[in-house]
């Protein structure tokens, strides 16, 4: 993904313009599949880094939709549904790699992360991918442990500008009881709570672990590409401060 302006790619420039372009072509309805047949089985000799890392991936393509909008969204239902069920699955799977109901569920769960169902009527937000694929063109670190590192922080960060959605987050995925908790309170409970299985599960939670640095954190700015359709619109200075705090 370009950064802010471009990027340098084999001593040519990309501009934004033309990796847009170039990303069109990638998510255009001419390459998505008509039919496919999917064997949870073939899962099974996945490493369990790797696993964690797809996981998380996934619990984080419904996050950049959910975690948008103000409206009563018939999607954001559906959603809350399959967090609650990768959840579930997500730890039955890494207890036994051959459990074949949680590797069909969150199989099946992958699929309607991103074919595009749950995003109907959402503006989508898609901020932590941004800042998890810069960590990854910096240090070629996996996809979905760059994203684990750099989410918390990132959710913290906007959790004031989407608060009723964060408070409706901890309650219907993560069955916290909002008995005597003020929105913030609850909100920061959700997250908690799912920081809490992502460490159980085995996530990467900073950038740390990643091989990034203070020195990386210009760099990192860089090759961030800024979204428009979450709850707050990133400068520069703040993408810098929730790199530092993933760190």
């Amino acid at each position: 993904m370009a950064g802010i302006g471009s990027e340098m790619n084999g001593g040519s420039v990309i501009t934004n313009h033309e990796q847009n372009l170039k990303i069109g072509h990638v998510f255009s309805t001419d390459v998505a599949p008509k039919f496919a047949i999917m064997n949870p089985e073939f899962t099974y000799s996945l490493p369990k880094y790797q696993m964690v890392a797809g996981i998380f991936d996934i619990m984080n393509h419904i996050t950049e939709q959910y975690f948008s909008g103000t409206d009563d969204n018939t999607s954001d239902y559906i959603m809350e549904g399959l967090m609650r069920g990768l959840v579930k699955a997500s730890r039955a799977a890494v207890a036994n790699p051959e459990d074949y109901e949680a590797r069909s569920n969150i199989m099946w769960t992958a699929t309607w992360a991103l074919n595009t169902f749950v995003g109907c009527g959402k503006a989508q937000d898609w901020e932590v991918h941004m800042l998890g694929q810069a960590v990854s063109a910096v240090t070629d670190a996996t996809h979905g442990m760059t994203l684990a590192a750099v989410a918390l922080p990132y959710y913290r960060y906007i959790m004031g500008a989407g608060l009723p959605k964060f408070a409706r987050f901890a309650q219907n995925v993560w069955g916290i009881d909002a008995a005597g908790k003020a929105d913030e309170q609850l909100a920061a409970a959700g997250l908690d709570a799912m920081e809490a299985r992502m460490r159980e599960i085995g996530c990467v939670m900073n950038l740390t672990e990643l091989g990034c640095d203070e020195s990386m954190l210009e760099q990192l700015a860089d090759a961030t590409f800024v979204m428009e359709g979450g709850y707050r619109k990133l400068t520069r200075e703040e993408i810098i401060a929730i790199f530092h705090e993933s760190l």
